[in-house]
C-alpha cells in the first residue's frame, strides 16, 4: 500500500503520470489510442490523446512525443493539421502541432 501525503489544506495531490522505462514498450503501449485518434478523422493534440487516455510518459519526454507523432505521420496516419494554443497545463497555452488522421487511417488502409 502507498501512502499519500495531504497537501496543506488537507486536499489529496493528483496522482503523477507514470514514466515508461523503455521506448518500445511505451510505443507499444500508446501506439493504438493515436491510431484511433487518427480513425476519427477529426483534429486532435497530442495530449488530448495523453489527457483521454491517462497515457504515460515516454522515458525522454522532450523528443519521445514529437518522434511518436512523426511516426504516425511517416506510416501514413496522420497528417498536419495546423497549430493550436496547448492545453497541457505545464505549456502556459503555448503553440502546438495539431494532427488529422488520413483518409487511409479513416479507411484503416494506412501502411
Amino acid at each position: 500500500m502507498t501512502t499519500v501525503q495531504p497537501a496543506l489544506d488537507g486536499s489529496i495531490p493528483a496522482p503523477a503520470r507514470r514514466r515508461s522505462d523503455d521506448y518500445e514498450t511505451w510505443v507499444t503501449e500508446v501506439w493504438p489510442y493515436f491510431i484511433a485518434a487518427a480513425r476519427t478523422g477529426r483534429t486532435f493534440t497530442c495530449f488530448e490523446v495523453v489527457h483521454a487516455h491517462q497515457l504515460p510518459e515516454p522515458p525522454d519526454s522532450a523528443h519521445h512525443w514529437g518522434r511518436l507523432m512523426t511516426l504516425l505521420k511517416d506510416e501514413g496516419y496522420t497528417k498536419t493539421a495546423g497549430w493550436a494554443c496547448s492545453d497541457r497545463p505545464t505549456a502556459h497555452h503555448s503553440g502546438v502541432r495539431t494532427w488529422k488522421g488520413t483518409r487511409a487511417a479513416r479507411t484503416e488502409k494506412a501502411a
